[in-house]
């Protein structure tokens, strides 16, 4: 098992990487179990880690049956606190457009949108937390 100690804003982290699959990574974080996926680049970087998030419902979103609609979610990678909200509705976004900014572990992290379309919704705002997994934005 590899070890390692971050200083992050002046708090430490231990990480042990438990598990290697593939691109799958089983990390614990300060005792903490969490999932990622590592993301493949073309390029001979190091990938980053991003976070796998886990095929559940957001606790504070009722559940919605199927419908034809082509509505698709934007979801809070891990629990945080918003810290700016970059679209609004009716903003037209593309894949790789950061839709808002989110603190979560005392970092700073751009929140993207994975496919284009017109933002329908925006169910956040400024200095709301929010949970692994919550609904940011609705795009069209």
């Amino acid at each position: 098992m590899k070890e390692y100690k971050f200083k992050i804003n002046g708090k430490e982290y231990n990480v042990n990487v438990v598990e290697e699959k593939e691109n799958i990574v089983v990390l614990s974080v300060n005792g903490k179990t969490y999932e990622v996926e590592l993301e493949e680049k073309k390029e001979k970087t190091v990938a980053p880690i991003v976070p796998k998030p886990k095929p559940e419902v957001a606790k504070n979103e009722p559940v919605q049956p199927k419908s034809s609609s082509s509505i698709k979610s934007v979801r809070a990678p891990l629990p945080g606190n918003i810290l700016d909200v970059k679209v609004k509705e009716g903003d037209k976004v593309t894949k790789g457009t950061t839709v808002l900014i989110m603190e979560a572990m005392k970092m700073e992290n751009n929140i993207v949108c994975e496919f284009d379309g017109v933002v329908s919704a925006v169910k956040v705002k400024q200095g709301q937390a929010v949970m692994q997994n919550d609904i940011l934005i609705e795009v069209e």
